[in-house]
């Protein structure tokens, strides 16, 4: 078991919270966004409507890769392409910690191992990027990349409840 004091281990077991509003949910996305460290991948899981792409908004904008309100649902384009510096020479205050490629990646109406492969995502998991999975269930490849899980769950009203899991010690929220 790791050491908590030192911080010494891999992972911890799932931080869970509850998030009120749009907004706040996009805090706890930069929140996130600090403690990743690319290569990753981040999973995101739950309902259509539970708050992927708002969560997403957050750790995109947090790495610098582009402002929260240009993050839109690939829903229908299925992967869009960021890089953490595009924001460097107009605010640098945005610049991610990291320059890399970001992927968002939304697997919703991929419906089989072939459409999957015609993504491309295979040229994203031989890149320093952070690749963030929508609807992940449908990701068939194997890959040793480290992982970071976010279940998130409509909790009444504007709520959402997201356990994250994964992240190391060190980079704890």
């Amino acid at each position: 078991m790791a050491d908590r004091k030192t911080g010494t281990g891999s992972t911890w077991s799932p931080l869970e919270f509850v998030s009120h509003s749009s907004a706040e949910s996009i805090v706890k996305g930069r929140e996130i966004a600090a403690s990743l460290r690319p290569p990753v991948i981040v999973m995101l899981s739950g309902e259509l409507g539970s708050g992927k792409t708002t969560l997403t908004k957050g750790i995109i904008s947090g790495l610098g890769a582009a402002r929260e309100e240009d993050v839109t649902s690939p829903t229908f384009t299925l992967v869009h392409v960021f890089h953490s510096d595009n924001l460097a020479g107009s605010n640098p205050a945005l610049a991610g910690p990291h320059p890399c490629k970001v992927y968002h990646v939304d697997l919703y109406r991929v419906e089989n191992f072939q459409d999957l492969e015609s993504l491309g995502l295979e040229d994203a998991l031989e890149e320093l990027a952070v690749v963030i999975i929508e609807w992940p269930e449908r990701f068939t490849f194997r890959t040793d990349w480290p992982h970071v899980e976010i279940r998130l769950e409509h909790a009444g009203g504007d709520s959402r409840r997201i356990a994250i899991s994964g992240l190391s010690f060190e980079n704890r929220l």
